[in-house]
């Protein structure tokens, strides 16, 4: 019997850096110019044995960073229409938050890329990250301009009121509260969709493709079929905007963008392998820190890793879901006794 052919689709073949640039798709030489794939190839990236120390990233860093690229945006808002006396359109808020933000999530990646070059990823002495196949960067690329269309204009076909400056319609109050509870909230229906794909037939042709990446990078983050792009990207989101009104929350546009930067800040850092302890920023750090369900970077990197049908780690916000449901499992590099508390590493704020 002859051997069983694999799919091309399935391979993470990826050797289109090494080509001429003259070769290269649009797309591709969008991903160079912003430097957003992983790494350069021209630079090396440390390698750790398990066992290093290793450094972290302070709560304090990943607020600050987290809250300068939410609010530049609403700022530079609330300036315009006290300096001309103009209210921003529906037409043109949906222009401008779409393209800021693509420009925070691609701040992001490159901030991580540095990162790597630096901090080296886990389990780097076994494998390095993946990068982005060869016949999928132009899905890809598409995927990461879907994502920072699809969700700036839910939030405002949904919520946005033209009539209302930032400062006097964001429920500064309330604010705190949404961050944490946004996370928590949005980290249950993702963890039960997510675990529902991995041990259902039905439902893992969907996801199967995401997991063709044993190490993921944050634009493999997007790596993932048309089923689960949709659920991700629009209703995940929808369905947690939903149950906060229901709680009584006010989840005004404002409120709503900021706590979308939380979320996204996470989704790109979790798929980083970053080879530095960090934490989603987040309010909820004090409860979550109590049930021991705060998530770490090698968290879904195992997942990623170890898992496939059967699974664990179904948590991209949090702990808290795999905590309760009995599916966590045993961290190898990021165990508290291998973090230098001595060494915190400072986040480029700017470009």
């Amino acid at each position: 019997m002859g051997a069983i052919e694999r799919n091309p689709k399935d391979s993470m073949k990826s050797t289109w850096r090494h080509k001429d640039w003259s070769t290269w798709s649009h797309q591709e030489k969008m991903m160079d110019v912003l430097r957003a794939h992983p790494t350069d190839i021209k630079r090396a990236v440390p390698v750790h044995a398990k066992t290093d120390s290793m450094p972290y990233v302070p709560h304090s860093q990943a607020h600050k960073w987290v809250l300068i690229h939410a609010f530049w945006p609403i700022i530079a808002q609330e300036f315009f229409t006290r300096a001309t006396g103009y209210q921003v359109h529906i037409a043109a808020a949906a222009v401008f938050y779409m393209l800021a933000f693509k420009a925070n999530a691609i701040h992001e990646i490159s901030l991580l890329r540095e990162l790597g070059h630096q901090y080296g990823h886990l389990d780097g002495d076994k494998h390095e990250r993946d990068q982005v196949p060869d016949h999928a960067t132009t899905s890809v690329w598409r995927s990461l301009e879907l994502t920072g269309a699809l969700r700036p204009l839910m939030c405002i076909a949904l919520t946005y009121n033209k009539s209302a400056l930032p400062s006097a319609s964001m429920p500064w109050l309330w604010l705190p509260l949404e961050i944490g509870l946004y996370g928590i909230v949005l980290d249950f229906f993702f963890y039960w969709y997510h675990r529902c794909m991995h041990e259902s037939d039905t439902l893992w042709q969907f996801h199967r493709t995401h997991h063709l990446t044993k190490h993921p990078n944050p634009l493999l983050s997007l790596y993932a079929d048309g089923v689960q792009e949709a659920f991700d990207i629009v209703g995940i989101p929808l369905l947690t905007w939903g149950t906060m009104r229901l709680m009584g929350l006010p989840m005004g546009f404002f409120d709503w963008w900021v706590c979308h930067e939380y979320v996204v800040f996470t989704e790109i850092w979790g798929h980083s392998g970053l080879r530095v302890w960090n934490t989603p920023a987040t309010t909820a750090t004090p409860f979550l820190q109590y049930f021991d369900a705060e998530l770490i970077t090698e968290d879904h990197d195992l997942h990623h890793r170890q898992g496939w049908k059967s699974s664990h780690s179904y948590g991209k916000q949090t702990r808290l879901w795999d905590r309760i449901f009995g599916t966590t499992t045993k961290r190898i590099e990021m165990s508290s006794d291998n973090i230098d508390w001595n060494a915190p590493v400072a986040l480029r704020m700017f470009w």
